[in-house]
């Protein structure tokens, strides 16, 4: 199993310091959230300035919103970063949970899921060349597309569309979610078996990383009205984060991104120093 990390999000001004450090030791993949009403960098712009001030790790939204964007423009955004970084990109994909994301998109949030899956059988169909809107990506069917799931739609939606997913629960609930996935991949008579991505929340050194990733954590989740709970979930210390690592390698999960909120850097080397890639 490998490891990634998520990106902090606070301070875009940090990210080249992040991402320069990551390239340089033995972490996998940079993956960066989206969402639209709200202080983040808008991740396919900053991977792709982070892809050039890195010559080795993988880039991964995780995941983006894909029903906020318009089809044919994404489908081109994505193969141009595809392009440009050496076919070093992943493509995180979700439907989204935010109305306010929507509503400033100007998008209906409703039907959102059957929308994914139409843009994933057209972007598919563009990037092979049909539709005449380039770039071409660097393989025929695109870039790998790994897709956020909890429900049986979208856990049949990995299996019919894409290569695999991405898993933001805990260990205790994931199990039952990639047996599910890999049912469903099998009954779409899939060759192979899916890669299986997993997510954990890390905040690694003294308290304040701690306290400044917590609050961070129940600002972001403020809407969900259980900001608490997520901030509690947290992982703080290294035995905890490499009984994550190893509960997650038990089930057969291919890598584990360890999702950093607060913007110290060396974090990094914490995480670096516990031997878990």
């Amino acid at each position: 199993m490998t490891i990634g990390i998520g990106l902090p999000v606070d301070d875009p001004a940090v990210l080249h310091d992040w991402a320069a450090r990551a390239d340089a030791g033995p972490l996998a993949t940079l993956g960066l959230l989206d969402r639209l009403v709200w202080h983040n960098p808008e991740p396919l712009v900053t991977l792709a300035v982070l892809a050039g001030a890195t010559t080795r790790i993988r880039l991964q939204t995780e995941v983006l919103l894909a029903p906020l964007r318009a089809t044919a423009l994404l489908g081109s955004q994505v193969a141009t970063l595809d392009r440009l970084c050496g076919g070093r990109f992943t493509l995180g994909l979700g439907i989204g949970g935010r109305d306010d994301d929507f509503a400033a998109a100007d998008v209906d949030p409703r039907g959102r899921g059957a929308r994914l899956d139409a843009q994933l059988r057209d972007v598919r169909s563009q990037w092979a060349g049909t539709t005449g809107v380039g770039p071409a990506p660097l393989r025929p069917r695109g870039p790998e597309i790994l897709l956020g799931a909890f429900r049986p739609a979208a856990s049949a939606r990995v299996a019919r569309h894409g290569d695999g997913l991405l898993c933001a629960a805990a260990p205790s609930w994931a199990e039952a979610l990639l047996a599910t996935v890999a049912r469903e991949w099998v009954a779409a008579g899939r060759e192979g078996m899916p890669r299986n991505v997993a997510q954990v929340d890390v905040a690694l050194g003294p308290p304040s990383v701690a306290d400044a990733a917590r609050a961070s954590m129940r600002a972001y989740y403020a809407f969900t009205g259980d900001a608490d709970r997520m901030a509690a979930g947290l992982l703080t210390a290294p035995a905890a984060v490499v009984a994550a690592a190893r509960d997650f390698a038990d089930l057969g999960v291919d890598e584990l991104v360890c999702y950093h909120w607060a913007p110290d850097p060396d974090q990094l080397d914490r995480l670096a120093d516990l031997g878990l890639s």
